[in-house]
């Protein structure tokens, strides 16, 4: 049986089972006639049609098994077409275990961007992997060979492409395709007017959108808050997130949790384009300085990115990578400016005392600038380790989004093997 993936990607700490439902597995859910949604960690849709399945994204590899064994408590039919909303690997990967013995390849469909999405994993991978050895919790080492693999084509990939727009019949069923940038520059989202059912892959995952991920490339809040209002204006019967649970039969609510989510991301976007128009501030003014939008719905709650985080590519997008400081124009190397700090401050052990007894005050943004200087300046020192270690398990434990969570449990992992970001 595969890992309950809530575990893999943090704690539920605090949350409601409504708030929580980015975490929703299971299935499969009657979303409309002859359609069944089911989810594990991520959604996979599928319409059964008079010429075979229709499937809305496959899962990841090691998942997709779980899910294809969901939907087939419903139908043996065939797939015929799978869409793969975008190229991330828990949407993309797992086509070849819904694929009934000796049926020929179904036709893929993707936007015409995700090939080079899969060069750049190809080329990269390594890179990849470290990446979400943090963004997960870990460090590099808990990454393995398959972890590497895992960051190049899919098993199936797709061999039909599209740019702006493609409708599609299969079956009597009509399928209309459209692009939308938002968490990737690939994305796709899929209305299906006959049975009124929508399936935003990551455009809706219910949480606080990923748009920020402060790892991983270009994202687009500005682009997702219109597609956002696109959907809406279908007025779907059913929705099927690429994250979380669907909503089946409640039209009104399903436009509201749309429009709401458009609505959050233009706040954002409007505020931090406001603040750079005012004399262009270095970047951390700025992201310190943005009253952020909050709320009370629990589509809207920061439980996987963080409302901080959109802020950043807002400014990346409109601006260059100098962060607007003088002395970060062309800096110091980092060891050499830590020892100074450290030496300034009677010793690496001195600053990393500071930082854990301002820790204790909940001081985290400045005591995680301390705690970092020390370690940098004696990553050997164990007691250094110890003392930055437990700065970032407390700064991990007063975070609400699993992205910082899991970065900072990364960090406490790192101090500990007197490995500071290397």
């Amino acid at each position: 049986m595969a890992q309950n993936p809530a575990a893999k990607f943090g704690s539920m700490r605090g949350k409601t089972p409504e708030e929580a439902k980015f975490f929703w597995s299971g299935g499969p859910v009657e979303v409309a006639p002859r359609t069944w949604f089911a989810s594990q960690f991520s959604g996979c849709t599928a319409f059964e049609t008079d010429e075979g399945l229709v499937l809305i994204d496959t899962g990841t590899k090691q998942f997709a098994p779980v899910i294809a064994a969901m939907l087939r408590q419903k139908t043996q039919a065939p797939v015929h077409t799978a869409i793969y909303t975008h190229g991330h690997i828990d949407h993309a990967y797992g086509l070849e275990a819904f694929l009934m013995p000796g049926q020929k390849k179904p036709r893929v469909i993707a936007h015409s961007a995700m090939p080079a999405r899969f060069e750049r994993y190809a080329a990269t991978a390594r890179h990849n992997a470290a990446l979400n050895a943090r963004q997960f919790g870990g460090t590099v080492e808990a990454q393995s060979q398959d972890a590497y693999a895992a960051f190049g084509l899919p098993p199936v990939p797709p061999d039909t492409l599209y740019d702006d727009r493609l409708d599609i019949t299969v079956g009597g069923v009509t399928f209309e395709l459209h692009h939308c940038r938002g968490e990737t520059d690939d994305h796709t989202w899929v209305i299906c007017p006959e049975r009124g059912v929508l399936c935003p892959g990551d455009l809706f995952i219910w949480a606080v959108p990923n748009d920020g991920n402060p790892q991983k490339v270009q994202r687009y809040p500005w682009d997702r808050a219109k597609g956002l209002r696109a959907m809406a204006d279908c007025a779907p019967q059913a929705l099927c997130p690429g994250h979380g649970g669907p909503v089946v039969s409640d039209k009104d609510r399903i436009v509201r949790m749309l429009t709401e989510t458009a609505a959050f991301l233009e706040t954002v976007v409007t505020r931090t384009m406001a603040a750079m128009e005012n004399g262009s501030p270095p970047h951390v003014d700025i992201v310190t300085g943005i009253e952020l939008p909050v709320s009370e719905s629990p589509w809207l709650q920061p439980v996987y990115d963080d409302t901080e985080f959109l802020v950043r590519n807002v400014i990346r997008y409109y601006g260059g990578w100098w962060s607007g400081r003088p002395s970060e124009l062309k800096p110091a190397s980092r060891d050499k400016l830590a020892s100074e700090i450290a030496n300034l401050s009677g010793g690496a052990r001195k600053l990393a005392e500071r930082a854990l007894t301002l820790s204790l005050a909940n001081e985290y943004r400045l005591t995680c600038h301390l705690a970092d200087y020390a370690l940098e300046a004696a990553p050997s020192d164990t007691s250094v380790q110890e003392m930055v270690a437990q700065v970032y398990d407390k700064r991990a434990e007063s975070e609400t989004s699993l992205m910082a969570i899991n970065i900072f449990n990364s960090a406490a992992a790192y101090a500990r093997a007197g490995r500071p970001f290397r």
